[in-house]
């Protein structure tokens, strides 16, 4: 099995999360009233060979493999398809995979492209678990944050469906907008935790000669992704911020992480030397 590198493993993973899209796409149109036993089991087989595609890249470097764009943009996957396989072993929310699986199969596509997996650059001498710990800290809570996004998007489709096919939100097999808003709001708050965690391991880290942590570009993004998710949470607790604004908030930094996510990387002095 030599033959089947890191990144062949990787590829079978996306195959099986296209696969999965596809799917996705039926149970839409059939307007979730089928079975989904088969997409979580689609999108637990991708996620099997995602995790040894990781290990595969992680024993090779003998350290956590965050190291590159490719490594880190799998990590990020990987952690939004931990959240989703976790929270949609309840039954009322296994539909999550279908909107989260066309994230997982977009992002993998992405992270094939070549020019993402260079070689990573000069180690810096320090703790591996302190590192590997910040990594798993932001990343995981990117996880959360994607997967509230998938959340809220399922709130603004079910509030679509009551205001203008009231008959298809009944029939749906969606949970009620209620639940989902309470689901949204709940990985928002782990998400929010994690980071808030993972900035402050990260401060920790030795860094190189005449770089300062907080005026790095990556770390003051993640600073200004960190206040965004705190503005949220705050309209929502102290100024009854609708759940449709709070939603539409949620898509929209989430969809800002995902467009930055790589441009800060390469501008970063710390995680791009």
């Amino acid at each position: 099995m030599n033959w089947l590198t890191d990144r062949h493993t990787f590829l079978l993973a996306v195959i099986l999360y296209g696969v999965s899209t596809a799917y996705s796409v039926f149970l839409w149109r059939k307007g979730f009233r089928r079975d989904e036993h088969v997409n979580y089991a689609l999108l637990l087989i991708g996620f099997a060979l995602h995790t040894w595609a990781m290990i595969q890249r992680g024993f090779s470097l003998n350290r956590c493999p965050v190291n590159n764009l490719f490594e880190a943009t799998i990590f990020l996957a990987w952690a939004l398809a931990l959240a989703c396989l976790v929270v949609a072993l309840l039954p009322r929310l296994r539909f999550l995979v279908a909107f989260a699986a066309p994230w997982l199969f977009a992002i993998g596509v992405f992270a094939l492209m070549p020019a993402l997996d260079t070689p990573p650059g000069p180690r810096l001498e320090t703790s591996g678990w302190l590192v590997s710990l910040h990594a798993a800290l932001v990343l995981l809570a990117y996880g959360a944050f994607g997967l509230g996004a998938v959340s809220a998007a399922m709130f603004l489709t079910q509030q679509h469906n009551l205001k203008f096919n009231k008959l298809r939100a009944v029939l749906s097999l969606l949970p009620p907008i209620q639940r989902l808003e309470r689901v949204t709001h709940t990985l928002v708050v782990v998400g929010f935790v994690l980071l808030t965690l993972g900035l402050f391991a990260g401060a920790h880290l030795p860094r190189p000669a005449g770089v300062a942590y907080w005026q790095d570009v990556k770390v003051r993004w993640s600073v200004l992704i960190w206040a965004l998710y705190l503005g949220l949470m705050l309209a929502r607790w102290r100024w009854t911020l609708s759940g449709r604004r709070f939603a539409w908030g949620i898509v929209g930094v989430f969809a800002f992480l995902l467009l930055t996510f790589w441009g800060t990387n390469l501008l970063s002095a710390i995680h791009h030397p």
